[in-house]
């Protein structure tokens, strides 16, 4: 085992697309952690959409040794971290398990909202931060440009900043040698008692729940008996070892050490990122304080196909949240898709993202619900309630007012787009709070905007009106009063509660009129006249109708073998199978996911 001095734990953070997982390949292909044959783009990236998208979702951690020019072989632990604001919440748990941290600007694009926000997460936790500036060989490069605003963020010299190429490996052997030279060793007793964080977990079929973890203090060894202080089971450490591209079994880990743990557990929810790992005989008396708890941002109803594949679709969730600590959901039931549950994201693409991996990893067909956020409530006797969907909502006879959560918005932009931002924001209800300009060609404006506004279609909105020219990040701010209405959408006098939605007041009759609409063009013809109506309370703002229709599948059929008609009413039967029942009215599978594509 390398000894405590010779090991560096860092990550890499950076805005999304501005080079990690590229240079995260350059730093395995140098230290030769990777064969050439297997070495292959975004070589940490384990889902293909990751790579499909380009993106990285979950945080990734390898080890790898480096032969410093001092003569001494050092063990480098690498945690790649995601990019977009969506997946902060990895960075986060990343960050807690190192000492420091590659923060990475793109030399074409500048510093982004996103590098801000994770290096100011990255310096709460008193991280060593080395400065490099990637793609420093791109025709577009501003490298002394670039490097100015580095070195205003961080008040470090010129000279730190290393510039580096993630496509051509320039600059690789000059970043390995600043990580064993400016990152500090880990810190720690050695002879403490066990003390682990994990920092994450996965799911494999064949060995149950895996935990990766680094050692704040003290060591274990196999075969140990060692407790999750936060669920306070016990278990014996079956296999331990480090975390390369595949796992390398070990018989012992030291303080410092990052690693994997595998303890035969099938329960998914029994192991919690974040948790503390010690030994049954010898415990610490306290656990680590990683990270804070996961505040999901956006709702939405997830529900199976078909009824009978609820329990099913549990399973799939509680693997996947084995994976991503900050999905949260719960049972519910709807009248018009049965029983599913309600999930808590952290933004829109992590809806997407969630959804996706529903479909391939596991194979569930699923509906998923008009995206909404949380609100409070408070009625007239005083009592605070918190709305999660729409028909939570109370009686407006014994509701007194409703906050809806506002969020405080960091835009950073080049100063011939401010307008465009402005309007945009404006009609989203948002309010400017401050404008500064971090050089003479990029300004920060802070905006407060109601998190309901920006659900939908915000980031595309803000990425055309700028032409990409512009980061968007954002925090939760606080709960302000606000003029909220439940619109229903009803099917023949039928509410469907799965297309209601919570809106604002000055929206809901444009909002209503564009569902009205959709549904007209989605709904097939029945052989009755369907009244799709959009409605307030007992008010209705918005009408379509959709005209009667009838038709006899069988009046083809003049004559021949009875088994023709037979194969043609059987067809028309797997048809209606198909259609949801909704009251009267069939509801397809695909109208439904049209309508909540709406926006």
């Amino acid at each position: 085992m390398p000894s405590m001095e010779k090991i560096r734990n860092f990550c890499v953070i950076a805005h999304i697309d501005h080079g990690k997982s590229t240079l995260s390949d350059r730093l395995l292909e140098f230290t030769k952690t990777i064969a050439d044959r297997d070495m292959q783009d975004q070589a940490l990236d384990s889902m293909d959409l990751e790579r499909e998208r380009g993106i990285t979702i979950k945080s990734h951690a390898i080890q790898m040794y480096y032969n410093h020019n001092d003569g001494e072989k050092y063990t480098f632990n690498l945690i790649d971290t995601p990019g977009h604001v969506d997946f902060s919440y990895e960075v986060s748990r990343s960050i807690a398990a190192c000492e420091g941290a590659l923060l990475l600007v793109d030399a074409s694009q500048g510093i982004q909202a996103q590098t801000i926000s994770n290096l100011y997460l990255a310096i709460e936790h008193d991280l060593e931060i080395i400065p490099i500036l990637n793609k420093v060989d791109m025709p577009s490069a501003m490298i002394d440009e670039v490097t100015e605003q580095i070195v205003d963020l961080l008040g470090c010299e010129e000279e730190d900043v290393i510039h580096a190429s993630g496509k051509t490996g320039l600059g690789v052997e000059e970043i390995l040698a600043a990580i064993v030279d400016r990152i500090p060793a880990p810190t720690g007793d050695p002879k403490a008692p066990l003390q682990a964080l994990i920092f994450d977990s996965v799911f494999n079929s064949f060995r149950g729940a895996i935990a990766y973890f680094r050692i704040m203090n003290g060591q274990i060894r196999k075969g140990d008996l060692v407790r999750f202080v936060n669920t306070g089971k016990e278990y014996k450490a079956d296999e331990i070892g480090v975390l390369q591209m595949d796992q390398i079994p070990q018989k012992m880990l030291g303080t410092g050490d990052v690693g994997y743990i595998i303890t035969g557990i099938k329960e998914s929810k029994e192991i919690k990122v974040g948790d503390t790992i010690t030994h049954v005989d010898n415990p610490c008396e306290e656990a680590i304080h990683g990270f804070e708890e996961v505040k999901p941002m956006v709702f939405a109803g997830i529900f199976p196909v078909d009824n009978d594949d609820f329990e099913d679709l549990r399973d799939s969730l509680e693997k996947l949240q084995l994976n991503d600590a900050s999905l949260v959901f719960e049972p519910e039931t709807s009248v018009a898709l049965g029983f599913g549950f309600r999930c808590g994201f952290l933004g829109m693409l992590h809806l997407d993202i969630i959804q996706e991996r529903l479909t391939r990893e596991f194979d569930q067909n699923v509906i998923t619900t008009i995206p909404n956020v949380s609100y409070f409530a408070y009625t007239k006797k005083g009592e605070k309630i918190t709305i999660h969907t729409p028909t939570d909502m109370p009686d407006p006879t014994l509701l007194d007012r409703v906050e809806e959560p506002i969020i405080s918005a960091q835009i950073i932009t080049k100063p011939e787009y401010i307008g465009n931002i402005m309007t945009l924001c404006m009609e989203k209800r948002g309010t400017l709070k401050s404008q500064h300009y971090l050089t003479q060609y990029r300004v920060e404006l802070t905006f407060d905007i109601p998190l309901a506004e920006i659900v939908f279609d915000f980031y595309d909105r803000l990425k055309s009106v700028t032409r990409g020219y512009a980061s968007f990040d954002y925090h939760p701010d606080s709960y302000k009063p606000a003029d909220l209405v439940k619109l229903d959408i009803k099917l023949n006098g039928e509410p469907v509660d799965a297309l209601s939605a919570l809106v604002h007041r000055t929206k809901a009759e444009a909002f209503g009129r564009k569902i009205c609409k959709r549904l007209k063009e989605l709904l097939p013809r029945q052989q009755f006249v369907i009244a799709i109506q959009a409605a307030i309370g007992a008010k209705i703002i918005a009408r379509e109708t959709i005209s009667a229709l009838r038709k006899d599948v069988t009046a083809k059929c003049y004559g021949g073998d009875i088994t023709r008609k037979r194969k043609l009413l059987e067809k028309q039967k797997k048809g209606k199978k198909k259609m949801r029942q909704v009251g009267n009215v069939s509801i397809p599978q695909k109208a439904f996911l049209d309508v909540l594509k709406l926006n």
